[in-house]
């Protein structure tokens, strides 16, 4: 597997690398230079030579064997020198596979210990930092912006025809247990907890307001349904007292907690509540009731016609920058944000969450992770991943051609020194 195509990072490093490498090799050539300078003055005057002669030809000859030195040595790491096949050369190129390997196991050895991670997941403080930057008012078209793009995002990985075998899957893995008997028990705890006094009171104060509103209905049933031979004053007279009978018996229904129709409301769950948990009959059609509804075409078509239309109004709300669902989306999020950087304890709490969660991921799959780094070096092709990394290093790996130049002249001449002194 090759690399990407060279970047505009790759071409400025391999002009800086180029740069080096003239600077090295003329460092080298003038200390060549120097050296045949040398030779011809001491070749000149013989014994005649000025004194200075032989310590700038040692110095440039050490200087000459330092820089081919650590030309070959820097050239060896990415290629063959001259291109001759020289043992234990162009190592990066033949020990790939194995730099990988080795890279793997020091990263593991020393950077994917439980107790490493587990303590540098704990000082990082996450929740601090990003609860931070999230209940910063200055990002908050940013965290509007990101949010909409992971829900828009999510809702095109959803394809239509998935979510309908979701929902179809769903609603028949639902209709496969008995409900009777979890919805009686369910009823049964309402009642004993009062849960249903809300309800009926509801459904009263909506009696009541229907019953306000009915004359007209009730003249037109009076005059449809009773006798024709009645006068039209007398079937207004009847209206008018169910009228006031429908609205004073649902007034006194509306407000009074004891009243006799919601006390009967209230046996007949309750007894409706035992049906469905003891009594066969009343469980049996229950359960049929529920198989009919489930099974019908209108119940998954119209769980299907939901979706689409709550997929398309959702979609076409993120895409407006100021619509009730982004608006709400970021403020929520903000909210969320704000409290956990206000809460210190809770930090730590999540502090310990992300560090335990931190540790289990190295404990457990930490040879998976380090087989990312492994396997992908595997895949490259060995002659672009020594040029690439020829182009990172290789800029500082030619100051050690520089240094070995300089160096080897410095110790050349230390050299030469130290002998001249020891045996003249």
């Amino acid at each position: 597997m090759a690399f990407g195509g060279d970047s505009a990072g790759d071409a400025r490093r391999r002009r800086d690398l180029r740069k080096m490498k003239v600077v090295a090799t003329s460092l080298l050539l003038f200390a060549a230079a120097v050296y045949l300078f040398a030779r011809w003055l001491e070749h000149r005057d013989g014994t005649d030579v000025a004194g200075w002669v032989p310590y700038l030809r040692a110095a440039s000859e050490a200087g000459m064997v330092g820089a081919l030195a650590d030309w070959f040595a820097v050239t060896a790491l990415f290629r063959q020198p001259l291109g001759l096949p020289i043992p234990h050369t162009a190592l990066i190129r033949r020990k790939k596979d194995q730099i990988g390997d080795q890279l793997g196991d020091f990263i593991e050895e020393n950077f994917m210990t439980p107790e490493v991670i587990e303590v540098r997941a704990q000082n990082l403080d996450l929740p601090r930092r990003v609860s931070s930057w999230l209940a910063d008012p200055k990002n908050a078209p940013r965290v509007s912006d990101e949010a909409s793009r992971v829900l828009t995002l999510a809702a095109e990985m959803l394809r239509d025809e998935d979510v309908e075998q979701l929902i179809t899957a769903a609603i028949t893995w639902a209709g496969e247990p008995e409900w009777a008997q979890p919805a009686g028990r369910i009823l049964e705890q309402l009642i004993e907890e009062d849960r249903l006094e809300p309800v009926f009171q509801m459904l009263s104060d909506r009696a009541h307001e229907w019953a306000l509103g009915s004359q007209d209905l009730i003249d037109r049933v009076v005059d449809r349904d009773g006798p024709q031979w009645t006068p039209r004053f007398v079937n207004n007279l009847v209206g008018d007292r169910i009228h006031r009978e429908l609205v004073e018996f649902t007034y006194k229904v509306k407000t009074d907690p004891d009243h006799d129709l919601r006390r009967a409301m209230l046996t007949f769950v309750g007894q409706f509540s035992q049906d469905l948990q003891h009594d066969p009959e009343t469980i049996a059609r229950f359960e049929a009731l529920k198989q009919e509804l489930i099974g019908r075409d209108e119940v998954t078509g119209a769980a299907s016609t939901a979706w689409k239309t709550g997929k398309a109004v959702i979609e076409q709300m993120l895409a407006d920058p100021n619509s009730t669902l982004r608006n709400t989306l970021s403020d929520s999020i903000i909210q969320l944000a704000t409290r956990i950087r206000d809460d210190r304890p809770l930090q730590e709490k999540m502090n310990g969450w992300v560090a335990r969660v931190a540790r289990h991921v190295a404990v457990n799959y930490s040879q998976e992770i380090i087989s990312v780094i492994t396997e992908t070096v595997r895949g490259w092709d060995a002659d672009e991943t020594s040029r690439k990394i020829e182009l990172q290093v290789g800029r500082d790996l030619q100051f050690i051609r520089i240094n070995g130049t300089v160096v080897g002249a410095l110790a050349g001449l230390v050299i030469y020194s130290v002998s001249v002194l020891l045996f003249h």
